[in-house]
Order: structure tokens, then C-alpha cells, then sequence
């Protein structure tokens, strides 16, 4: 099977091909800053150079466009004709009642849109973009890998809120956890990694990015999360506030007149370490505020280590040990400050972080200590291969 995987963002569209079985990757490339004036995109395929450009696409409809015509283009392409693509497979964030990886049909799409005021910055995208892939490619499936999948074995103690029962039997409120694709990818990686079966291990996943989570695996399995029903729980982000008293947002409605969408819009772009810092979300532009002498950028990075290392903390304790940190996400993955931070004063728990491996970027590495107790390692992320072998799997089966 040919698998075409996307990853849709408000103003981007992401692609990888893969070949199933085997894995292997045929092409891969993206468009940014969709419904610019100019709109960059890139696309390579295996082993040629890569293809840079731009050009104006008002929409995802014509980022689509372009990808198709770059993937079926005989100098730079990888498909004769669309004829080739079996599935096209999505990394879709949550909606109300749909769990694993499934057909994206209207009723999928109904799901998704019920959780809009949950996922106001993921599943309007989202569910346009699907629409659009329908209309340009009818007779191709299209599968949804829900990122709740990987979490649904946590159990009822870490997922139920202590609010009325009702709530969660009606209407389904409870922790619900994402990234779950990353997650599942580290669950499987780190055993190969340490050469280790992955029953003896009880890992503290750390996704660190733009959009950020912890996540206890246990024996393979997830039993813990950070984030919640929605993806604001949980550690501070680029711009969206994580862990905030309930009480603190029906207050701040009383003194300042904010409707509902008001709130949740401050929440979702002021917030994170954009709100603490006034100065950027992005750890790298406040790393050099910080080094500047900016206080609140500092504080700003301050306030993200501190969460990150509590969750650390509290789900080693949850796990009755730990065996290893896994690092992984664009800060994960390149943040070398930010990982020793987060490590610094750990070794309690036998955390012992050597500085020269640490000194990786976009590299997969362990950084712990020779004999250290819990090793540490970087696990670069692939979030694309788990979608793509659910997107194979949901296929083969409704051809059956």
C-alpha cells in the first residue's frame, strides 16, 4: 500500500508517503503560511534535492492542489497518477466519542465538530481540510488516527475529575490525553533503544514542543497524562496556558465583561509562555531575552522547567519508580539548556545527566550517565509511521 499521511495545521499542510508494508518513506514535504500573500513550501523525494518555492495558496484547497501536482509530477514526484494512493491517513486531535483510528466519514466529522469549543485551534482545520481532500480525491479512504487513542488504557482513577459524576456519564467529561501518536511512537522506540523489553520499563515521555505533554508508560501502555478533556491542560505552551484554577476564569469574566469565546480565544493565543514572557511562546527567542537580561522571559522558562519537572516527579511516584526520561518534539528534541534544567536536581531519583551527550540537536541519543540508573534519552519524534500503519491496518481491514 502507498499511504499519504498529513498533518494539517490553520495555516500549514505537512505530507509524508510511506510504503506499507516496509515503511519506507517515498516522499515528503510541506506548505507554510497558507493564505499568505506568499506561501513557502518544500517537497523531496527519497534521496533527490530538495524542491523549495513559493507561491501564493489563498487556502488549503490549493495547498492540496499543490501537493498532488508535486507528487504526481514526473521530474519530482513519487506516484505515476492518484491512482497509486490506497489511504490518506490524518493525525486528528479528539472528538465526542470516537476513539482509535477509524474511516473519516460525516459522522466522524459530526463528532469532531462537537468538540470545536474544546479544540478551537486543531479541529477547524481539520475537518476543512478533510472535506477538501473528499472533494478533490472521492474514491480514496480517509482514516483518522485520534490522538486519545494511545491513552485509552489509563484507569478510571487518573481520567475521572472529581466533579459530578453526571458530568462524565452524560457528557463525557473526563481526561482524555493527546499526542498519543508521538507517545505510542516512544513507547515502542525506547525499548529498542535501551534493548530492553518493553514490560520492565516504566518511562516519563516527555513531547516538548509548540504543544506540549507528559505521559507515565507502564509496561508499554500509557496510565497517565498530562494533558486533559481539552489540550490546554497540563504544562504551559507556546500560547496556550496549561494548569489554571477553574475559579480564575469565571473571575476574570466578572471584571472584565469576556464572553465565553472571548475567554477561551485569550486562552488559546495570549496565553503560555507568551502571556508570562509578553516577548514570544517560542523557547528559542526567549532563551535570548533571557540571556539579554529579560526577566520575564527567564521567568517564563523558569515556570515551564518547574512543570515539566513536577510531572516527572509526581508520575514516578505514580509508577513506583522510574526507569527512564524520553525527550522528544521540536524543544525535546534541540532544547539542550531546557533538557539539563529539566534534569537538574533529579538525582534522587537517579537521574544523571551526562553534559557532553547532551550536546545533541535533532539527533537521537541517550544522554544519561555510563550506569546511571534511569537513562535518559532523545527520541526524534514520528508521529507519521504510527498514523500510517493504523491508516494500512483500518484499510486492509474494510477491504476484507
Amino acid at each position: 500500500m502507498k499511504i499519504l499521511v498529513c498533518n494539517v495545521g490553520s495555516t500549514s499542510l505537512k505530507y509524508q508517503i510511506f510504503e506499507i508494508p516496509g515503511e519506507r518513506q517515498l516522499a515528503h514535504g510541506g506548505m507554510e503560511r497558507i493564505g499568505s500573500p506568499s506561501s513557502n513550501y518544500r517537497h523531496r523525494v527519497a534521496s533527490e534535492p530538495e524542491v523549495n518555492a513559493a507561491e501564493h495558496m489563498p487556502d488549503h484547497r490549493a495547498a492540496i492542489q499543490r501537493m498532488i501536482s508535486l507528487l504526481c509530477d514526473p521530474q519530482v514526484g513519487t506516484l505515476a497518477d492518484l491512482s497509486e494512493l490506497d489511504g490518506i491517513g490524518f493525525k486528528v486531535v479528539g472528538g465526542r466519542g470516537v476513539r482509535g483510528a477509524t474511516i473519516l466519514d460525516e459522522q466522524v466529522l459530526a463528532a469532531m465538530a462537537e468538540y470545536i469549543p474544546l479544540l478551537p485551534a486543531h479541529n477547524p482545520p481539520y475537518i476543512a481540510a478533510i472535506r477538501q481532500f473528499r472533494n478533490i480525491l472521492p474514491d480514496v479512504p480517509l482514516v483518522g488516527l485520534f490522538e486519545t487513542a494511545f491513552h485509552e488504557s489509563m484507569p478510571p482513577r487518573a481520567y475521572l475529575y472529581s466533579v459530578p459524576y453526571e458530568w462524565y456519564e452524560n457528557y463525557g467529561v473526563r481526561r482524555l490525553g493527546y499526542h498519543g501518536a508521538s507517545f505510542r511512537y516512544i513507547s515502542e522506540r525506547v525499548p529498542q533503544m535501551l534493548d530492553r523489553p518493553p514490560e520492565s520499563l516504566r518511562i516519563v515521555a516527555c513531547h516538548l514542543g509548540g504543544s506540549s505533554s507528559v505521559c507515565a508508560i507502564q509496561g508499554g501502555k500509557s496510565i497517565d497524562t498530562s494533558m486533559g478533556m481539552s489540550a490546554q491542560a497540563g504544562l504551559p505552551m507556546t500560547n496556550r496556558c496549561g494548569d489554571v484554577d477553574p475559579f480564575v476564569l469565571p473571575y476574570v469574566m466578572d471584571q472584565t465583561g469576556l464572553s465565553t469565546e472571548e475567554i477561551r480565544k485569550v486562552l488559546v493565543t495570549r496565553g503560555g509562555l507568551l502571556g508570562i514572557s509578553g516577548v514570544s511562546g517560542d523557547v528559542r527567542d526567549l532563551e535570548i531575552a533571557a540571556a539579554k537580561g529579560d526577566d520575564r522571559a527567564r521567568l517564563a522558562l523558569e515556570v515551564y522547567v518547574y512543570a515539566v519537572k513536577k510531572y516527572i516527579g509526581a508520575y514516578a511516584a505514580a509508577m513506583g519508580g522510574l526507569d527512564v526520561i524520553a525527550f522528544s518534539g521540536g524543544i525535546g528534541e534541540n532544547g539542550i539548556e531546557i533538557r539539563r534544567e529539566i534534569c537538574n536536581g533529579l538525582d534522587f531519583l537517579g537521574v544523571d545527566l551526562d553534559e557532553q551527550r547532551n550536546q545533541v540537536r535533532k539527533t537521537e541519543a541517550i544522554i544519561s550517565k555510563e550506569g546511571a540508573k534511569v537513562s535518559v534519552v532523545v527520541v526524534i519524534a514520528n508521529e507519521e509511521i504510527v498514523v500510517a500503519r493504523e491508516t494500512a491496518r483500518v484499510i486492509g481491514e474494510n477491504r476484507q
